[in-house]
């Protein structure tokens, strides 16, 4: 008898590009042993140089994909990420509770490295209020953290852990900030869960091609939950998947911008 496939799914916007997005977390699904599927939220045109269009997929649409998958795929685990406006927001929560999933990695995507806005400043609150309690592990970087708080960018550890602490109070089970724009040789990241505070610290490397980093690492999480990895085993092996891919990233010749990760850095290039 054949092993259980896992399967995860993705439910967020398509990159044009291929760096991020929906295309982003179904690279890392396949470079880590794990079937993918997807619901799209919107479309971007957009390449290594940044954002130029964005065009939203219909609330009812996204609902219609999520009720194809999920009744007919058995889905492991769940990353959300680009979600642009609240209709969408609502369908995906909606979504969510029809089909009972709760293994859920949520990527508050707010802000393109780019710099492009990718969530429409009312969309803020349907996030905290519909999603931020159906995850079991949101993944924030330090600016999209603050927005969450409505609170200054976060430069020191012990900040870090504050702002964790009142992210949890916001209902997810656990909190994982993102210090990839932080300073300092070590990339240090904060998990906040029920075992207490657990710090991640990677070497920062000098690269440009950094191009869809988060939607790497949270699909990579959601990764780990489908193969049955508890959290922090997850988020660990995440991480390390992360590093190599951006240790790799120099090694691939894509576009004149901010190029992306390696995913496939173990098999080519």
């Amino acid at each position: 008898m054949n092993a259980k496939t896992s399967i995860a799914v993705t439910i967020a916007g398509s990159d044009s590009g291929g760096g991020a997005g929906i295309q982003a977390d179904l690279k890392t699904f396949s470079a880590l042993g794990v079937y993918g599927a997807s619901v799209i939220t919107a479309l971007t045109a957009q390449n290594t140089l940044g954002v130029t269009g964005i065009h939203d997929v219909p609330p009812a649409f996204i609902g219609a994909q999520i009720d194809a998958v999920f009744s007919d795929l058995k889905v492991d685990a769940v990353k959300i990420g680009m979600l642009s406006r609240p209709e969408a927001i609502e369908a995906v929560a909606a979504g969510l509770d029809r089909h009972g999933l709760t293994t859920v990695v949520l990527d508050p995507v707010m802000v393109a490295a780019s710099g492009a806005r990718l969530l429409v400043p009312e969309a803020v609150e349907s996030l905290r209020s519909s999603l931020l309690p159906r995850a079991l592990v949101i993944t924030p970087n330090l600016p999209e953290a603050a927005a969450l708080l409505d609170d200054e960018t976060a430069t020191t550890l012990p900040a870090m852990r504050r702002q964790a602490e009142r992210l949890i109070a916001m209902g997810p089970n656990a909190v994982l900030i993102k210090g990839g724009h932080g300073e300092g040789p070590e990339s240090i990241d904060v998990l906040l869960d029920a075992e207490g505070v657990l710090e991640l610290s990677a070497p920062r490397l000098a690269t440009r091609n950094t191009h869809g980093t988060g939607c790497t690492l949270s699909s990579a999480i959601a990764a780990g939950l489908a193969k049955g990895l508890p959290l922090r085993a997850a988020v660990e092996a995440a991480k390390a998947y992360l590093s190599a891919a951006i240790g790799a990233a120099d090694r691939l010749e894509i576009g004149s911008g901010h190029g992306p990760v390696h995913h496939f850095h173990a098999w080519w290039g």
